[in-house]
């Protein structure tokens, strides 16, 4: 079997963040005569590689723990968008084969660029609205990206393509590090941390190698 590719990024104290930087302090410690080493976080819900539920922008949309397990394991397309400056459109999502999926990954520069910085970038790559309407009108469950928020650089006053998105109910992956996932087929195993009635949460995901044949199907 193919080792799975873990796409989730460390989190400490000097990371790339959204709101306040996380912290921690050892409550108790082997060193200090304790039986073993217990830690208390202080974690913002956006921090690391986390969803957004669709509560996120919508009232009464689901929250972490209402979000249902096949949007978020199945197969997931990963795409390449490298070549993309800063917004992904709907002609990018056509172009670089998104028709089809029902979960999708974007692969942009920010994996060896905006996400590997330890402050907030001047610019990235996200998806833009018109994306955005494309995945929802063709019913995809789950859209996740390489940086801290999926939404453009130019729209993070009115946020759209979260609105978009969350209105139509696609769980959103951000923080992804995809540098070394190449463009394909994977199974997707994503597990939201089930807060309950929250927004957002921790998502510990990997991604398997489909066969060739299984990959094929769903093309």
């Amino acid at each position: 079997m193919t080792d799975p590719i873990d796409i989730n990024i460390p989190i400490h104290g000097d990371m790339l963040h959204w709101g306040r930087r996380p912290t921690y302090e050892m409550v108790e410690q082997i060193a200090d005569g304790f039986a073993s080493d217990v830690s208390r976080w202080l974690i913002g819900a956006h921090t690391g590689t986390h969803v957004d539920a669709p509560s996120h922008f919508v009232p009464g949309g689901a929250t972490v723990d209402q979000i249902a397990l096949e949007s978020v394991v199945g197969p997931v397309r990963v795409l390449d968008l490298r070549a993309v400056s800063e917004e992904i459109t709907a002609e990018d999502l056509e172009a670089a084969g998104a028709e089809g999926a029902e979960r999708v990954l974007f692969r942009t520069r920010n994996s060896t660029d905006a996400l590997t910085r330890a402050e907030k970038s001047e610019t990235w790559v996200g998806l833009g609205p018109t994306g955005a309407q494309w995945l929802a009108d063709r019913g995809v469950r789950f859209a996740g990206n390489d940086y801290m928020t999926i939404e453009a650089p130019e729209h993070t006053q009115e946020w759209p393509t979260h609105v978009i998105l969350c209105t139509a109910g696609i769980v959103i992956l951000e923080n992804a590090e995809l540098s070394r996932v190449e463009p394909g087929d994977y199974l997707m195993v994503c597990q939201p941390v089930p807060f309950e009635g929250r927004e957002a949460a921790p998502a510990p995901t990997i991604l398997l190698p489909l066969p060739a044949e299984d990959a094929a199907r769903l093309r």
